[in-house]
């Protein structure tokens, strides 16, 4: 799964708004819209900036690639 949809789905079940994670993170608001929502991929500055403000590791939303 995207991370960016993991990363949505956590914060649905959490209670947190897109608007607060942009308004903390300082990235806009269409640019985490877009991200969270598989449609523009998280810059690395984006993504720990994200799990700074939600208090996780970096890992909790990735996921291990499987070899094809």
């Amino acid at each position: 799964m995207n991370i960016g949809i993991q990363i949505k789905e956590y914060l649905e079940s959490v209670g947190i708004s897109q608007v607060y994670v942009s308004k903390k993170t300082g990235i806009p608001p269409a640019k985490l819209n877009l991200a969270l929502n598989n449609k523009r991929a998280l810059k690395l500055p984006e993504y720990a900036a994200i799990c700074d403000l939600l208090k996780v590791s970096t890992d909790k939303f990735l996921t291990p690639q499987q070899d094809v």
